[in-house]
C-alpha cells in the first residue's frame, strides 16, 4: 500500500511538473464516490494568494500524488473549465462535513477527513470522523480521532454516508491503531474488527 495521505492536507499543496516547474496549488479535492477514488482536484494560481483557475487537474493527468506535491508531466495536464462547472464538481464530490448515518437510521457522526493512497492509486481508504458519544466515549479529541475504513460505505453523497449498522464495530481509535489494523489483514477494506 502507497502511504497514506488526508485529504484536508492537500489544500494548497503544490502541483508541479517533472521539470520542476509550480503551475498551480490545490484547492478542492473532488471524488468520484461511486469508483471510491479522487476524480480532480480544483485549482488556484501559482501564488498562495492568486484566485481560483478556470483550469482543474483530472486524475488520470497526475503522474503522482506525494506528500508535498501533485506532480504532472507538464503544464498541459491542467484542463480548461468553466468555472460553474468547476464549482459543481467540488460541491458534487465534497465529502468533508458529510453526516455519517447507519442503514437502520442512527447518527454515527461527521466525516472531518479523508484519507486517500498517495502515490498513482488516489484510491479513498477511510474517513476520520467526528463520532457521536453513543459510538465513541470520551473527551472530544478522543471522538475525533476515530477512523472507518471506505469499504463499508453502503452510499456516500456529498452530503451524507450511510453504513451498515454493523460497520461501527469496524471504527479504530486514532491513525495508528487504523494503519496497524490494515496492515495486519492486507488491506483496510477486509476485517477491520474491533
Amino acid at each position: 500500500m502507497n502511504g497514506l495521505t488526508a485529504v484536508r492536507s492537500l489544500t494548497t499543496l503544490p502541483v508541479v511538473t517533472l521539470d520542476g516547474d509550480a503551475v498551480a496549488h490545490v484547492k478542492d479535492t473532488v471524488f468520484d464516490t461511486v469508483a471510491g477514488r479522487i476524480a480532480s482536484f480544483t485549482l488556484t494560481g501559482r501564488t498562495l494568494m492568486s484566485g481560483p483557475l478556470p483550469q482543474d487537474l483530472p486524475w488520470p493527468a497526475v503522474h503522482c500524488l506525494g506528500r508535498h506535491a501533485v506532480m504532472v508531466r507538464d503544464e498541459g495536464a491542467l484542463c480548461d473549465l468553466p468555472r460553474s462547472a468547476a464549482r459543481r464538481d467540488a460541491l458534487r464530490g465534497r465529502l468533508l462535513g458529510a453526516d455519517v448515518l447507519t442503514d437502520e437510521g442512527d447518527m454515527v457522526g461527521t466525516v472531518l477527513d479523508v484519507l486517500v493512497e498517495g502515490g498513482t492509486s488516489g484510491r479513498l481508504v477511510a474517513f476520520r470522523l467526528a463520532a457521536h458519544r453513543e459510538l465513541v466515549h470520551g473527551s472530544r479529541h478522543r471522538r475525533h480521532q476515530v477512523y472507518m475504513p471506505r469499504g463499508e460505505a453502503l452510499s456516500v453523497s456529498g452530503r451524507t454516508l450511510v453504513i451498515p449498522a454493523h460497520a461501527t464495530t469496524y471504527v479504530t481509535d486514532g491513525l495508528p491503531s487504523f494503519v496497524a489494523r490494515a496492515g495486519a489483514h492486507h488491506g483496510p477494506e477486509r476485517g477491520m474488527h474491533r
